[in-house]
């Protein structure tokens, strides 16, 4: 490898590891602010389950996503390092800027945007991948959106489950059906295999087919405790669903991490991927050799574990007010707005999509519940986020050319 190829990976995973202290917020911040969990306690759960989506998402399809963000046939071959070193710098300075103001911002989009502005510097507009581009910036507006409205629904759907009548069964039990037979329609097992053991490599495709969409068997896990724990929540005092609804945030921002890992992890993956090609090192995406995934997850582990209290501040207290119920259904909205975006490969914000669940969880209270203007200011930030790092990339990318 080239001293400039090893200076990248360097930077992709300290950016990797600030971009897990930057978003530990997100993971954490109504477990803390709840105080299901202390402080410590909460990031380390996090950094815990942000490395456990290694096992779990396996495709990379936000990987791949991200490395095509930029055409390289438009980049001369020797720039092609360049712009992705500058695409790096420039990310990682708007992250501490904005981490060290306690603003949300997105680390995604940062990343992007870096990539994209530093290319365009390189080799014009068309050196950019438009629809990718494109796909991704509007989902600064459909991710929190999203969230919010799942999270919305899901906090109605708890409300409408403390009612003593047979229409609190009607939802979970028609979740609990869909459940059943999503899994048994698409992840049936030859048990032939298994009771005769006579064909040990069919076996073993089972067992990987099985690893592969275990993602999927996750999320069916997930909505069906949600599920069987609103058929129960009629038959328990305010107290005791109180209690039950911390034990659950558990779980809840369990997944949430799960979500946030498995997003996060994979930008820089397909960041470090385009390297390795622009180097030589590989010709295609799926060379990527395995030390890339191992060593993003456990550098947003780390980062996680590493904190950032100005963002859970902000996350946890100034948009709104959460309670154990309200902070269970905002994670289990934003960890299942994760799940679906990955299998989708759409490289999303954790951080827009958290803040959207977390308004609307306190909208189901009243719209003045949300404080709309510390909402506003978040927006501010989104928006200018990825052509504020665009541009300090371009920028960055002009200084190199001058040594």
């Amino acid at each position: 490898m080239t001293t400039l190829l090893i200076a990248i990976i360097v930077l992709a995973l300290l950016f990797d590891y600030i971009n897990g202290f930057h978003d530990a917020a997100n993971s954490i911040a109504t477990v803390v602010s709840t105080k299901v969990l202390t402080p410590f306690q909460a990031v380390l759960w996090a950094a815990i389950f942000n490395s456990v989506a290694f096992f779990i998402f396996k495709d990379h399809g936000v990987a791949d996503t991200v490395a095509k963000t930029v055409k390289p046939a438009e980049i001369q071959t020797s720039s092609m390092l360049w712009v992705i070193l500058s695409g790096l710098i420039a990310a990682i300075l708007w992250n501490l800027l904005t981490w060290w103001y306690g603003i949300p911002s997105s680390s995604s989009h940062t990343l992007i945007g870096g990539f994209a502005g530093a290319a365009i510097a390189a080799g014009g507009w068309n050196a950019v991948n438009s629809p990718i581009i494109l796909k991704t910036a509007s989902f600064i507006v459909l991710a929190p959106l999203v969230g919010m409205i799942m999270a919305f629904l899901m906090s109605l759907w708890f409300l409408n489950s403390f009612k003593k009548d047979w229409s609190a069964k009607v939802l979970p039990i028609a979740i609990l059906l869909v459940v059943f037979f999503f899994l048994r329609q698409n992840l049936e097992f030859d048990r032939s295999v298994i009771s005769k053991r006579i064909d040990y490599d069919a076996y073993w495709l089972q067992v990987l087919f099985y690893a592969k969409n275990f993602k999927w068997i996750l999320l069916a896990f997930i909505l069906t405790i949600m599920a069987i724990f609103s058929l129960y929540l009629n038959t328990l005092n305010t107290h005791k669903a109180n209690q039950w609804f911390k034990r659950l945030q558990l779980v809840s921002s369990a997944a949430f991490s799960i979500g946030h890992g498995g997003n996060d992890a994979q930008k820089v993956m397909g960041i470090i991927t385009a390297a390795l090609i622009a180097g030589g090192s590989i010709q295609e995406f799926h060379e990527m050799p395995n030390w890339v995934p191992i060593a993003c997850y456990l550098a947003i582990g780390l980062g996680t574990m590493s904190g950032g209290w100005k963002i859970v501040k902000t996350m946890g207290t100034k948009i709104t007010k959460v309670t154990p119920f309200e902070g269970v259904a905002a994670e289990t909205a934003g960890a299942l707005t994760l799940f679906i975006t990955e299998a989708l490969k759409i490289p999303v914000s954790t951080t827009h999509t958290i803040t959207g669940s977390i308004m609307g969880v306190g909208a189901t209270k009243r719209l003045s519940a949300v404080r709309w203007g510390v909402t506003l200011n978040l927006i501010w930030a989104w928006i200018l986020t990825i052509p504020i790092s665009a541009l300090l990339a371009g920028g960055i990318y002009a200084l190199t050319r001058l040594f």
